[in-house]
């Protein structure tokens, strides 16, 4: 007897071990470590759970739990108490907690949903969406080349957090006696003897809204939405294209009376600055692109473009050198481009550089401009010249006989107008 009620405890305990082994780790339904901060668990939140809403994967069964599961990990993580607790005790612990008095027990996933995108939660078909919201941020061509993780802000509308979007700072809100809750009222004109005009109008006791409300939310003044700015975590691939966009879905402005619409990022190229954007003092960044090109204009004198030997090291912006030379007697003409193969901005591909794909780059293009001396020494003068002189007498152009064109006037009493 006493054998059988010690297996039967046995039993019992194993069941339990097992119940709490089944229940999945907070952090891992998120994606994130154990010293995660409050903004990587929001935005954890705000890609997974727009991931596994049942409303946007019908026929799909496992998404509404998936979704439950994603709202559970977290309330009990963004509360600071709340993770202690589960750090401490897991998931029976937050259980104990939340059944107690230390929060409610759960709240409906679906206003958690609403919190951050408005609208009650639901993806309802003919259900109103707020209108899209188009940002552009400058990033520098070292950003496009190299890629990077940054960061924006921008005034956003939030529903306010303090009346949870009633606008009412003790939660009542009451029919709107003048338009009787319908937000609209009926007016009439006369329009002559006999005749009246009938127009329907939003009624300006309510805003339109149907409902009332006595003591307004001190955070919100009653109006349901808060404005502030907002910070956004924005990844920059290696290789994006000038004037790129980047969509986060109902990440616009909330409201409780909508769906909130959609956060448009437009990646624009922003001049150079040798301060801001040239840490490394690179000669890169000073480099002009033209979709998967680049573009250098390299400076010779004269003694360079005309006799060779020399060589020049350009810094890319990742900081490895570009080599450029001409040997003794090999002359560039003004304006000559050269074409380097594979120096020019990397390819953006969806995998980018991994053992599935290879980066490729595409050309820099360095066009080559001739600086002429404004004065020459007395002596440096005639030397020139009389080497000039010499080579003119053997192999000498007069390009103004080979132009064609007349030594005199063509037409009588003719005269240069400059």
């Amino acid at each position: 007897m006493l054998f059988r009620g010690a297996l039967s405890l046995l039993l019992a305990c194993l069941a339990f071990a097992q119940l709490g082994f089944c229940a999945e780790d907070f952090y891992k339904v998120l994606g994130i470590d154990r010293q995660a901060t409050d903004k990587q668990i929001k935005t954890a939140y705000r890609q997974l759970s727009k991931k596994f809403h049942p409303d946007k994967n019908p026929g799909d069964p496992t998404a509404e739990g998936k979704f439950v599961q994603v709202a559970e990990a977290y309330e009990a993580l963004i509360d600071p108490e709340l993770r202690q607790v589960y750090d401490r005790h897991g998931h029976e612990g937050v259980k104990q907690r939340q059944q107690g008095g230390g929060g409610g027990g759960h709240h409906d996933p679906f206003d958690l949903f609403s919190r951050f995108f408005g609208g009650g939660g639901h993806y309802q078909r003919g259900q109103p969406r707020g209108h899209n919201i188009e940002v552009k941020v400058a990033i520098s061509l070292r950003d496009f080349y190299l890629g990077r993780d940054t960061e924006f802000s921008w005034e956003k509308q939030h529903v306010c957090e303090e009346c949870d979007g009633s606008g009412s700072a003790d939660g009542e809100v009451e029919r709107c006696n003048v338009c009787g809750g319908h937000g609209v009222r009926i007016i009439k004109h006369q329009l002559a003897p006999g005749m009246f005009q009938q127009m329907q109008t939003q009624c300006d006791s309510c805003g339109g809204r149907g409902k009332t409300i006595k003591h307004k939310c001190k955070v919100c003044n009653g109006d349901r939405v808060v404005r502030k700015p907002t910070p956004v975590t924005l990844k920059v691939e290696r290789g994006a294209a000038r004037d790129s966009r980047v969509v986060y879905e109902n990440e616009a402005d909330a409201s409780p009376d909508y769906i909130a619409g959609d956060l448009i990022v437009t990646l624009v190229e922003k001049e150079p600055s040798l301060e801001e954007d040239n840490p490394d003092h690179v000669d890169g960044v000073f480099l002009r692109r033209k979709g998967d090109d680049l573009f250098w204009r390299e400076v010779l004198s004269l003694r360079e473009a005309w006799m060779g030997d020399w060589t020049r090291n350009i810094t890319h912006l990742d900081g490895h050198v570009v080599h450029l030379s001409r040997k003794r007697g090999e002359v560039v003409q003004p304006g000559h481009v050269d074409t380097v193969e594979g120096e020019g901005m990397p390819k953006w591909h969806e995998e980018g550089d991994s053992v599935y794909h290879s980066t490729e780059f595409g050309k820099l293009y360095v066009e080559y401009t001739v600086v002429l001396p404004d004065q020459m020494e007395s002596g440096m003068e005639k030397e020139f010249w009389s080497v000039f002189q010499k080579w003119r007498g053997k192999n000498g152009v007069d390009l103004h006989k080979d132009s064609g064109r007349p030594d005199e006037p063509v037409l009588a009493g003719a005269h240069d107008e400059l």
